[in-house]
Formats: structure tokens, C-alpha cells, sequence
């Protein structure tokens, strides 16, 4: 399965579980659905993988995404009633962190699902046209 057709599925589920749901429920209640569905979709996922963080070659602390999914893709979830910069900036740097090129960020929170795919800024950098 390639990354377009896993964060697909990723979306999908998500979509399900915002439908049944609907939004107002605190953020470990999505996680534990989204667990729910991507175990029916017989997707390999870790949730909440600890990942060291380095400054300059020196370990300075540890972070955790809500999902790993297939050793491929970050997915961060959020249950707020917009996303802000600062989500978006949290799940690019869990891309960095993780040396993944792409990730999720899912927000359950508002009346309709909301979602980003976000890119590792580093391992894909926009190329400038001249």
C-alpha cells in the first residue's frame, strides 16, 4: 500500500468516526475510535510511539504522536474548534522528529471533520521557481 492510498483510508475512517460521533468529545475518545477502525481496516499502527528529540546531536527530551501508521505516516489529532498554526507546526516537527515524509493532522472538534496533510519540510523542500 503506498502513502496516497494509506493516508486515504486514514481519512476515511476518520470520516466515520466524526459521523458517528460528531464533535464535542475529549481527544483520547477519537484516538480510541480511530484505533478502532484502523484495526478493522487491518492497518498496522503504534499509538503513541515515543520519539527522542536531539538538539545538535544531543537528546534534549522525548515527544509522542498520537499514531504511527505502517512505519510511514504521523497522525496527530486534535478535538479543539479550529486548528491553529501551532497544531500544524506540531505535527510538521513530529515529521522531522520521526524522519517520516508525511503526516496527518486530524481535528475532530469542529461541526465538520478537518484535515491536513503536512509534509516533512526538510526530507521534501519546495523548490523555488525562477
Amino acid at each position: 500500500m503506498d502513502l496516497d492510498q494509506i493516508t486515504y483510508k486514514i481519512i476515511g475512517a476518520s470520516m466515520k468516526v466524526h459521523n458517528t460521533l460528531g464533535n464535542g468529545f475529549q481527544e483520547v475518545i477519537y484516538q480510541r475510535c480511530i484505533a478502532i477502525e484502523l484495526g478493522r481496516l487491518d492497518i498496522e499502527f503504534v499509538r503513541e510511539q515515543d520519539q527522542t528529540i536531539f538538539y545538535e546531536g544531543i537528546r534534549v527530551g522525548t515527544r509522542r504522536a498520537d499514531f504511527v501508521v505502517k512505519n510511514k505516516v504521523i497522525i496527530e489529532l486534535k478535538a479543539v474548534i479550529t486548528l491553529e498554526d501551532a497544531h500544524l507546526a506540531q505535527a510538521k516537527n513530529y515529521l522531522i522528529a520521526y524522519n517520516f515524509d508525511i503526516g496527518l493532522l486530524i481535528n475532530f472538534g469542529s461541526t465538520s471533520l478537518q484535515y491536513k496533510k503536512v509534509f516533512n519540510s526538510i526530507k521534501n523542500p519546495v523548490k523555488k521557481q525562477n
